[in-house]
């Protein structure tokens, strides 16, 4: 069975990513995956996950965004009786119960940087010491992270340890927005309404060409995430209908044309085409507070034509 089937689309970018995460699956190595809020990153990991040689061993979720800073060592690496206050019995972290397995951690980017430390000396030499003890105990776990903001900003902030980056980032993969794979939504929409069809046991919608151009032309802030709740809010509420632009939220009839220079003329002097493109780039990223993948909307551009442009210029510090 080919697990990674059940990331859908068509797009170069995601074809080229889908290759790249079918290599690394095959190995043991560390894995780092970018992107936004709801592009698929927990996805992804299970379908590396599936097809690498621990697929029969245990796969282990952790989202270190949803604990707090207090209970997030003793989650990963366990604790001690009497270690703290309500800790009545020895407890097992997530690393022990993940032993021989693969640990995902989701949302790396919001994890304390005192755990960060403890992290990297695992990674280093599979060390692991429980909260209340002295004596390290030894796992052997592969660690697939994901992080839905930059690292590389976070390290400038001094929020993320630039050496854990270096250890995570063996082989980094980037998931798409939905803005840039925007050639797969009709695909993704007749996958998630005949999936809602079997699920709720009713006729799913039909999308008109008028309104597949709309949901095209929308921003999708929420990625594939937000476009499933869409498909299944209108299995249930237009079941056997043909969805037209009038039947989507108003949000999607609220597009704001993107801004164009009206009648531009070169001045008879000329002007300097680096300065101007590294200006828009800069007030993009000013915009967007140095989100990569929302300049690159800005600007019209895909994230690594941006990327290629800000190293050109010298944007070290984005």
């Amino acid at each position: 069975m080919d697990h990674f089937k059940t990331i859908i689309g068509q797009s170069p970018s995601l074809d080229s990513l889908i290759r790249s995460a079918k290599i690394a699956s095959a190995t043991d190595v560390t894995v780092l995956l970018n992107g936004e809020t709801g592009t698929g990153k927990e996805i992804l990991a299970t379908a590396i996950q599936k097809t690498s040689p621990r697929a029969n061993k245990p796969f282990i979720t952790l989202n270190c965004a949803a604990l707090p800073e207090s209970l997030i060592e003793s989650e990963l690496f366990g604790h001690k009786k009497g270690a703290f206050t309500g800790a009545t019995g020895n407890t097992e972290g997530v690393f022990q119960a993940a032993d021989g397995g693969t640990l995902f951690l989701d949302e790396i980017n919001s994890l304390p940087t005192s755990i960060q430390a403890k992290l990297l000396r695992f990674i280093e030499s599979g060390e692991c010491l429980a909260v209340g003890d002295t004596a390290p105990y030894y796992v052997d776990v592969r660690i697939i992270a994901a992080s839905n903001s930059d690292l590389n900003q976070q390290i400038a902030e001094g929020t993320f340890r630039r050496d854990l980056f270096f250890r995570l980032n063996v082989v980094p993969l980037y998931l798409p927005t939905l803005n840039e794979r925007v050639g797969d939504i009709e695909l993704l929409i007749n996958h998630f309404t005949k999936q809602f069809e079997r699920i709720h046991g009713i006729q799913a919608p039909k999308f008109s060409q008028k309104s597949i151009k709309a949901l095209r032309a929308y921003s999708w802030p929420g990625n594939i995430r937000e476009l499933r709740n869409l498909c299944e809010r209108l299995c249930i509420l237009l079941a056997g209908k043909i969805i037209e632009p009038e039947n989507l939220p108003s949000e999607f009839n609220e597009q704001s044309p993107a801004f164009t220079l009206p009648q531009f003329t070169l001045p008879p002097a000329g002007l300097d085409l680096d300065n101007l493109e590294a200006s828009l780039i800069q007030q993009a990223l000013d915009l967007t507070k140095g989100n990569r993948s929302k300049s690159a909307r800005l600007l019209g551009l895909s994230r690594d034509t941006l990327l290629y442009r800000m190293q050109k210029h010298g944007f070290a510090g984005y």
